[in-house]
């Protein structure tokens, strides 16, 4: 297994005192596996901003590799040039960019960005290579998307446009990623898809959040949820079986690393890096354990 892999973890900025306390101490559980950056979400419209760069700029005083997200719908021309400088002084040098939500209740996106592809060649006109920029993309199709040639074609125009490298949207359906990745290929765009994975831990909120994104839970996935009733035991031994076998199925598949929607947890997480046997590599990152 090669040594260049990407392993990541993604945090929501808290919004309370405790919350920001035990993002403090989920971070350093999350640490001791040394992923190569965590990142952190920015909210509808920059809602969450102030949050977003706080968060940020403690896991990069702690000595760790931070990467912020920046959406662009409600948000300025100049304001998304102070987030770049204020990133660039602090010494960031990694960047989630996103097109984003539009705020609820607002009657439209306004901003000087309609798109992420927008926002990517602007930080790349601005900042020149000082960032390594990742974009979002979806195997199983953007839910707002008019048709999956069109999704397709939203996605080239982001790595054309600069991107780096991309992370997808959470699956439970191996085929979907590959079928998206081949399709990428075939476009002839070879930039890093790195797939997004969420631990199982709840059914109604996984459901809550499928729901909202498009995001797909098979049939036999949601049956087996829903059999367990309140039984969090089982629920949590299913989920990691489950996540667990994606994850290494898309490792030998050749994916190019994990990146963990954590939900500011850190059980699931690092219960399925134990199963798979990750650990860090002598020089480039984690790898995974010979034998494993």
């Amino acid at each position: 297994m090669k040594n260049d892999l990407s392993f990541s973890f993604e945090f929501f900025p808290p919004k309370t005192p405790e919350g920001a306390q035990k993002l403090r101490d989920v971070r350093t559980r999350l640490a001791t596996v040394q992923p190569n950056f965590f990142s952190v979400t920015f909210g509808a419209g920059g809602s969450t901003r102030d949050g977003t760069i706080n968060a940020v700029k403690e896991i990069f005083a702690a000595g760790l590799e931070a990467a912020p997200h920046i959406s662009c719908i409600g948000i300025t021309k100049a304001q998304i040039a102070a987030l770049l400088d204020d990133y660039r002084r602090t010494g960031i040098r990694r960047i989630v960019a996103l097109r984003g939500d539009v705020p609820s209740g607002a009657a439209g996106g306004a901003g000087d960005f309609r798109y992420a592809s927008e926002l990517v060649a602007h930080v790349r006109e601005s900042t020149a290579d000082w960032f390594h920029v990742e974009v979002a993309c979806y195997p199983e199709v953007h839910p707002q998307a008019r048709s999956p040639q069109e999704d397709l074609q939203n996605f080239i125009a982001k790595v054309r446009a600069g991107a780096d490298s991309a992370i997808t949207q959470y699956f439970y359906n191996l085929d979907d990623y590959r079928r998206f990745v081949d399709e990428v290929r075939r476009a002839g765009c070879d930039v890093p898809i790195v797939p997004g994975i969420m631990p199982i831990t709840n059914y109604s909120q996984l459901a809550r959040f499928s729901d909202a994104c498009g995001a797909e839970i098979p049939r036999w996935i949601r049956r087996r949820l829903e059999s367990f009733h309140d039984d969090r035991e089982a629920i949590r031994e299913f989920g990691l079986d489950v996540v667990t076998a994606l994850c290494e199925r898309l490792l030998a598949d050749g994916a190019p690393g994990l990146h963990f929607y954590t939900m500011n947890q850190a059980e699931a997480t690092l219960a399925i890096w134990q199963r798979l046997g990750l650990q860090r590599g002598p020089a480039a990152g984690p790898r995974i354990a010979a034998g494993a």
